[in-house]
């Protein structure tokens, strides 16, 4: 059988009797997801001019505008989480908000308030600094659940209510949070439902010897610190989200999806006993949907119009994370998140 006659040997994504996808369907896909998603080279090229090293977190970023979801960053201070965002702000030529979260902060310093004008006696709504494209959350999780539930609900819903109003968040919307693994006291960890709603957490690393090497020549050197240059609208931004959307992904990869996610919940079904005193918790549902559409958008940003199991490997260490939860035996045996995700990718059959 010839290459054309069998999509498995030409690259393209097999066809079962319940998702087909015929050969020319793909290959149309392919051209038009090489042509709309060429902007995200240039994103990733003007945010490395300001950013040394962390290309997984650009990508991750990238991922998780794309995909429509929020980026839980976590790493100690310097990382370059807050110039990450701001850069990433500049490539779309979007409204950007920062908020330092400490423990005095209220809902409304979030969110908004009414505001009483004697002038005119009455109330008039006075919008908060969530009401931007791109909001920082640094260190969210040095202020009180009230707060953070204020925040989330905007993630989650959207829309926020000021005294009876309702009012529609902008698209693109993300919300990029921060918070420090080294500093316990004075904070307000971020229950496990609440961290759900984040569609990535990323953990960051320090950079290496050459690279850090190059961050200190670029900020201590007489030449103006580099700013990113518009690559994108955030039109366009909106409609790309659609096209990720495209992607084609078939059934046999759905199927490793959900495989990867039963066996965080009954690893005894999938050869891994040694599990199951282990994980608390397993991944709720909202781990397979954001796997899914992670890995469209990395396979929109690889110029592909369909997904294979490697883009939802790349992914589920970051969509996992935070959504499994281990046992005090696992805490004993000195087993993290990360060797448990590693036992699940290696025991579940690829596609």
């Amino acid at each position: 059988m010839s290459s054309e006659e069998n999509p498995q040997n030409s690259g393209m994504p097999p066809e079962t009797p319940q998702s087909s996808a015929p050969d020319g369907d793909i290959r149309a896909l392919n051209t038009k997801i090489k042509e709309e998603s060429a902007f995200t080279d240039l994103i990733r090229s003007e945010m490395e001019k300001v950013i040394v090293g962390q290309h997984d977190m650009i990508d991750k970023l990238m991922i998780a505008l794309l995909a429509n979801g929020h980026i839980l960053l976590e790493g100690v201070p310097g990382l370059a989480k807050t110039l990450a965002i701001k850069a990433l702000s500049g490539c779309i030529s979007v409204d950007f908000s920062r908020l330092q979260f400490t423990p005095d902060l209220l809902p409304a310093d979030v969110v908004g308030t009414m505001i009483y004008n004697p002038k005119t006696q009455d109330f008039s709504v006075k919008q908060g600094p969530i009401f931007a494209n791109f909001v920082l959350a640094d260190e969210i999780n040095r202020a009180p659940a009230k707060v953070q539930s204020a925040l989330l609900e905007a993630m989650q819903e959207r829309q926020v209510t000021i005294g009876g109003q309702t009012f529609s968040l902008p698209e693109p919307f993300l919300v990029l949070a921060t918070q420090n693994p080294i500093e316990q006291e004075g904070t307000y960890p971020l229950p496990e439902a609440q961290t759900d709603r984040f569609m990535l957490k990323v953990v960051l690393t320090y950079p290496k010897r050459d690279e850090e090497k190059l961050i200190i020549r670029n900020n201590v050197s007489k030449t103006p610190f580099p700013k990113p240059k518009p690559a994108v609208s955030a039109a366009e931004v909106v409609r790309a989200r659609e096209t990720v959307k495209e992607v084609y992904m078939d059934e046999k990869i759905e199927r490793y999806i959900v495989d990867l996610v039963y066996a965080t919940r009954t690893p005894e079904d999938y050869k891994l006993k040694e599990l199951k005193e282990l994980i608390s918790f397993g991944a709720s549902p909202r781990a397979g949907i954001s796997m899914a559409l992670a890995a469209k958008a990395f396979a929109f940003m690889n110029h592909r119009g369909f997904v294979v199991p490697e883009d939802v490997r790349a992914v589920c260490p970051d969509v996992m994370r935070h959504r499994i939860g281990l046992t005090y035996e696992a805490e004993a045996e000195n087993v993290t998140v990360e060797d448990v995700i590693d036992k699940v990718l290696n025991a579940v059959e690829v596609p």
